[in-house]
């Protein structure tokens, strides 16, 4: 008897909780365009990779590679995509696995990343300039040693994840059609999106708004939309080579970008990848891991090699 009960509110329960993971997913509907722009599709490798691109054709190319998290896509740079296309030609892909790019049941890697990076650069622009954030820093660092480049601006890049030594057994769990979709919609509820961003990216958490954490619980709520994230929290994203080992290979000046709060990847890491690799370092006061997305005016100004427009928010370091 006792079994039969055991099984009957097993199975009772599974029912709610795929029930719970259909309405989310229905709820969420269809992913609007992340930015204003002129919308394409780059077919690479099977998979069709939605971008956004904005400016002048005739300007300097400058790419957009937004950041790895459970809810990320290009939306990123919502806060300085426009001002930047008045000055460059600018492209912003949805990385593959996120936003409104295919987002299939792989086994996501690392590798996968730095391909899909250095044929972007290729493909995409004509020797651009490339804007990485976070661990996308890393893979913009190992393409641009392969592909032609203008110069990069790295965001808190990181060659390191969630976990240390990649973890199978974690990665089979958020895979698994019932409980995975089940915990990764607890994780990407709009209270854990915002814890997120409370302990690892805004210092001010008024500039989190109101459309970005919709549209990151949209995007998080996708078919798939958990494939890519089961990588990264298990440690499967993390790149073969040390970040440092890579920015040696470019050959292109090379930006790196902090807030001073950051803790996950503290500025102290900064410096010392700036003094290892001879990049500029430039910290901003009142920011952690989205600087770009706080104190954006400053952050176009870093990009177009202008620090000087907003001293009070962006202090050169190195």
């Amino acid at each position: 008897m006792k079994l039969r009960n055991l099984l009957t509110t097993a199975v009772g329960t599974a029912g709610v909780i795929a029930g719970v993971n259909r309405i989310l997913t229905t709820r969420a509907g269809d992913l609007e365009a992340p930015l204003v722009g002129s919308e394409g599709t780059y077919r690479w490798r099977g998979f069709d990779v939605a971008y956004t691109e904005a400016g002048d054709p005739s300007d300097p190319d400058l790419l957009l590679v937004h950041g790895i998290s459970a809810a990320s896509s290009s939306r990123e740079f919502a806060e300085v995509f426009e001002d930047l296309s008045r000055e460059y030609h600018v492209i912003a892909p949805d990385l593959p696995g996120f936003g409104r790019s295919d987002r299939p049941p792989l086994l996501y890697s690392g590798s996968l990343y730095e391909t899909f990076l250095r044929d972007a650069i290729r493909d995409l622009a004509d020797e651009p300039t490339v804007v990485a954030s976070s661990l996308s820093g890393a893979y913009a660092a190992c393409g641009a040693s392969d592909a032609a480049v203008e110069s990069l601006v790295l965001i808190a890049p990181t060659d390191t994840t969630m976990s240390e030594t990649p973890r199978s057994w974690l990665r089979s769990v958020f895979r698994a059609p019932l409980v995975g979709s089940g915990l990764f919609n607890l994780l990407v509820s709009k209270p854990g999106i915002k814890h997120f961003h409370r302990d690892h990216g805004y210092a001010d958490m008024d500039n989190l708004t109101d459309e970005t954490l919709e549209y990151q619980w949209k995007s998080a709520h996708q078919p798939g939309a958990r494939y890519a994230p089961a990588s990264f929290v298990s440690g499967y994203l993390d790149p073969e080579t040390e970040l440092e080992d890579m920015l040696a290979d470019v050959d292109a000046p090379v930006t790196l970008v902090w807030g001073r709060d950051a803790e996950i990847t503290p500025v102290s890491a900064g410096r010392a990848l700036a003094k290892k690799t001879d990049s500029r370092l430039v910290v901003f006061d009142d920011a952690k891991l989205l600087p770009h997305v706080e104190h954006p005016a400053a952050f176009v100004g870093v990009v177009a090699d202008d620090i000087d427009e907003a001293p009070s928010t962006a202090v050169s370091t190195a």
